[in-house]
């Protein structure tokens, strides 16, 4: 079930952004990279041990320099992210053990990150070099 909302509420984002054209702004998918990345944090929070918190933190910043390095380059850069953190989803247990993670999330998230990664990588391939449009 987790991984049918995550994908549904990514396909209703991006359908929202598009249509609401808030996609004009190449600014959209790096702010809905940012704030993916922070979930984490949040959940390091709510575990409450300060090395859960460094090293969720550690992470996801890695995540925001991908989206700041990728809203002043390339949306490829943006789309690649997405997907790492999608990826990154099913391994983070084996990475950091953050008791704050509930269970459903890394399914949820994954496939929300996978799937607005595909919707905007197909954005970008299908986008004409002179269009305002990511």
């Amino acid at each position: 079930m987790a991984l049918f909302i995550g994908t549904l509420l990514a396909l209703a984002s991006c359908t929202l952004g598009r249509f609401a054209g808030l996609d004009r702004d190449r600014a959209f998918y790096p702010i809905m990279m940012i704030v993916i990345a922070s979930y984490y944090c949040l959940f390091a929070a709510l575990d409450g041990a300060p090395e859960v918190l460094a090293a969720d933190t550690a992470v996801a910043m890695g995540f925001v320099l991908a989206a700041v390095i990728g809203f002043r380059t390339s949306p490829w850069l943006i789309v690649a992210a997405l997907a790492a953190h999608g990826l990154m989803d099913m391994v983070h247990h084996m990475m950091i053990d953050n008791r704050g993670v509930p269970g459903w999330w890394p399914s949820f998230c994954g496939a929300f990150d996978l799937t607005a990664a595909l919707w905007l990588g197909l954005a970008t391939a299908r986008r004409r070099p002179s269009a305002g449009r990511v």
